[in-house]
């Protein structure tokens, strides 16, 4: 199959861009960023430049994107553009040369509010039947093209699943106090239990996608690593943590004790990636009890193609305070 990636100059785009590479498909990145895994240079907002790439192309895999930490350098607009009329251009060009099917990349930040429990309450338990209540222009415009993929499967039976990543990124959180209270590698495994995953298994998921998406038709499903925890343990998580992780994953301490890291001593939610392990036959490696494994055993907790993809930023400027600017 001939496959267009879409942002083959971004994290996921190369991750994907260095897997088909190796594969028996025939890769295209397109991106507005050259990079050495990118073949056609351009913006998905050019509907010109846009049929061009479509030509011949089997599977159109979409990670091109404005992100959340473009949202204080980029205007609303900037976002509609990219991320709905960018998206609405591959669609409609895909439809017009028969294309396969669309995976489209999107992002817990879909689902916004309902990521935010009420004080008192229990960790939210978050599948993809929870609501999405978007609450940035970030998370309004994934959803927004979301829902195109949905009426372009339902109006001309293109096959369109959409894979709601959790993090995967490897920068430092945007959050002074939280980079202050841990060091970059704790908070990213503490992460691991509820809200983030390894860049080698979104990988996997989508190249699952792409050979089940004709008998899906269409689906939402969440990408992120498996959690160890239950429903019965999210009133527990909001105020001690550590003790429902002490059950869960017996003998974390200890790593975490030779590094000098602690555990956060509340979680909010837990995304739950059921869905996919069932219906895409997804196997994600990288849960948090794996990595604690391969920290015992001192290995680096990251998967050989996250270190290859490595870190790449979100802006061609740095910025003193932060990662980058926020709102």
């Amino acid at each position: 199959m001939r496959i267009l990636v879409t942002g083959s100059a971004g994290h996921l785009g190369e991750a994907l861009m260095r897997v088909l590479q190796h594969s028996n498909h025939e890769a295209m990145g397109l991106d507005i960023k050259p990079s050495p895994f990118t073949q056609r240079v351009g913006s998905v907002t050019q509907r010109s430049f846009v049929k061009q790439c479509m030509q011949g192309v089997d599977v159109v895999l979409h990670t091109a994107t404005l992100h959340k930490p473009h949202i204080a350098t980029h205007t609303r607009q900037e976002f509609v553009d990219t991320n709905i009329t960018g998206t609405l251009n591959l669609l409609e060009e895909a439809v017009s040369v028969g294309v396969k099917s669309c995976v489209f990349t999107s992002t817990t930040s879909a689902f916004g509010r309902s990521l935010l429990a009420p004080a008192g309450a229990p960790a939210a338990w978050i599948t993809e039947d929870t609501a999405s209540l978007p609450r940035n222009i970030y998370g309004t415009t994934k959803l927004a093209a979301e829902q195109l993929c949905e009426l372009f499967h339902y109006r001309s039976g293109l096959p369109c699943v959409i894979l709601r990543t959790s993090r995967f990124f490897p920068e430092e959180d945007d959050d002074r106090a939280t980079r202050n209270t841990y060091s970059d590698d704790n908070l990213k495994l503490n992460e691991f239990l509820y809200r983030r995953a390894d860049i080698e298994d979104v990988v996997d998921a989508h190249m699952l996608a792409i050979h089940r998406a004709s008998a899906i038709g269409f689906n939402r499903y969440i990408i992120s690593a498996t959690s160890p925890f239950t429903r019965d343990d999210l009133r527990e998580l909001r105020v001690d943590a550590a003790s429902v992780v002490r059950r869960c994953v017996p003998g974390y301490e200890d790593e975490y004790a030779r590094r000098g890291w602690s555990m956060t001593p509340t979680i909010d939610r837990v995304y739950v990636n059921e869905r996919a392990r069932v219906e895409l036959g997804w196997r994600p490696r990288y849960d948090f009890g794996f990595l604690i494994q391969r920290l015992h055993a001192s290995e680096d907790y990251r998967s050989p193609l996250a270190r290859a993809v490595g870190s790449k930023g979100y802006h061609a400027e740095s910025f003193s305070a932060r990662p980058y600017p926020t709102e």
